[in-house]
């Protein structure tokens, strides 16, 4: 995957869970930020532009495993850049 300067757009679906398959550890160390219906989210663990879903996390409950409990909600997801390269 080359570097391209020009393109300074976040991917259409990204996960901070190192599991998942839309993982992306070069792109989360440029601090990638989420617009969810017009308010900006900062516990977004996954999100989808093309289908409109974030998957963020509900504070006060687990898994079974001892993970963060998620939701998915529904709306217009705007990812960006926070900074710069």
């Amino acid at each position: 995957m080359s570097e391209d300067q020009n393109t300074d757009v976040p991917p259409n679906h990204l996960s901070i869970d190192p599991r998942s398959a839309f993982y992306s550890e070069e792109v989360l160390r440029r601090d990638v930020g989420i617009r969810f219906n017009g308010t900006e989210r900062t516990n977004v663990h996954e999100y989808n532009v093309a289908e409109g879903w974030v998957r963020v996390e509900v504070p006060t409950a687990k898994d079974r495993h001892g993970n963060p409990m998620v939701v998915k909600l529904s709306g217009t997801v705007e990812p960006y850049f926070r900074g710069p390269e």
